[in-house]
């Protein structure tokens, strides 16, 4: 099988994963070591084909679906990105709360107990 096919193939693989919900939990782990997979791997192809001084052509069909494909696993993987992103915000907002829940007091400053006895 040539490079081309074989890129194209481990593209529509990691499209097809992109495309399915984004699990929760240690699944999320897994579903993202899945992806890392398959991008090294199309990094790995894509490194090999620009050793062959390789250029994409729109005219070729598989060239213009690999392309096309390349944009819409760009937008997928920004939409995981922002998932992924949006809970760890959650996480950091939820130990601040939970800090502060435990110990209200920390952020206030008072400089009480300070004072001075001047005679006259």
């Amino acid at each position: 099988m040539d490079l081309t096919n074989e890129l194209l193939q481990i593209s529509a693989k990691l499209y097809q994963l992109l495309s399915s919900s984004i699990p929760k939990g240690e699944e999320r782990s897994q579903y993202i070591d899945r992806i890392n997979f398959l991008l090294d791997e199309q990094g790995k192809i894509i490194n090999a084909l620009k050793a062959q001084n390789f250029q994409l052509n729109k005219e070729i069909k598989s060239h213009a679906m690999l392309m096309e494909l390349n944009r819409r696993i760009g937008e997928k993987l920004q939409l995981v990105m922002e998932e992924v992103k949006k809970d760890l915000r959650d996480i950091q907002n939820t130990k601040k709360n939970e800090k502060h829940y435990m110990n209200p007091y920390s952020n206030v400053q008072v400089m009480d107990g300070m004072y001075y006895d001047r005679k006259s």
